[in-house]
């Protein structure tokens, strides 16, 4: 069954797992206010919903990504989508730390991926790309192939786009905030005039606050 990115958007906010507040913003543990706050953790407990995210990204994979030998999820929040995906494909599972283990053998990717295995990295959200693009580069350390990324939701930042390119990594998405925010306003989550303010956030997290008005406190 297809789910389109409409419908998953839709998901996300009858889950909870997108919350939009643009007149009380949340704070990032890096200072930034932010009028949106993403937890796709919570779908874990939610049968239903993870279902259905895991059914979306199989039937995605399956289509656009047919070379695919190892399905790689990021620590920790990618680990349980990579493993219900490979279950689902039955292809061989792994996940990568943010950095190599400090004891023991010291790996980063742990399961076995071979030098040229074409792996997909999963991630559960995209804000600047870091994490996913750790895993990517710890990936190729050990010259596994991965040219695709997947995760659940981005969040369109300028910053993750020009990363992505500059890695040469595909981003593919279940929905993203453009698609969200229409659901949300036709839906009443939020009110009209706040689409754009909420839009224009992505474009510069960093100076959103200042130019919104909105203060600090």
């Amino acid at each position: 069954m297809k789910h389109s990115s409409t419908a998953i958007a839709q998901l996300l906010l009858e889950a909870g797992a997108v919350v939009l507040s643009p007149d009380r913003p949340f704070r990032f543990a890096s200072g930034i206010l932010s009028p949106i706050y993403c937890d796709n953790r919570l779908l874990l407990a939610q049968v239903s919903a993870r279902r259905t995210i895991t059914e979306a990204m199989c039937q995605q994979i399956s289509d656009e990504l047919l070379n695919t030998e190892v399905i790689a999820g990021t620590a920790t929040a990618g680990v349980p989508w990579a493993a219900w995906v490979a279950h689902e494909l039955s292809l061989p599972m792994a996940y990568v730390r943010s950095g190599a283990k400090k004891y023991g053998r010291g790996q980063q990717v742990e399961g076995g991926v071979q030098a040229n295995q074409r792996v997909v990295v999963i991630e559960d959200l995209i804000s600047t790309g870091g994490s996913s693009l750790d895993a990517v580069a710890g990936l190729r350390q050990i010259n596994a192939l991965v040219a695709d990324c997947f995760a659940i939701f981005t969040y369109e930042m300028e910053e993750s786009k020009q990363r992505f390119n500059a890695a040469g990594v595909r981003l593919m998405t279940l929905t993203n905030l453009s698609t969200l925010l229409d659901v949300a306003a036709q839906q009443n989550y939020i009110r009209a005039e706040h689409r754009s303010l909420i839009s224009d956030w992505a474009s510069d997290p960093a100076g959103w606050a200042d130019r919104a008005g909105i203060s600090a406190e």
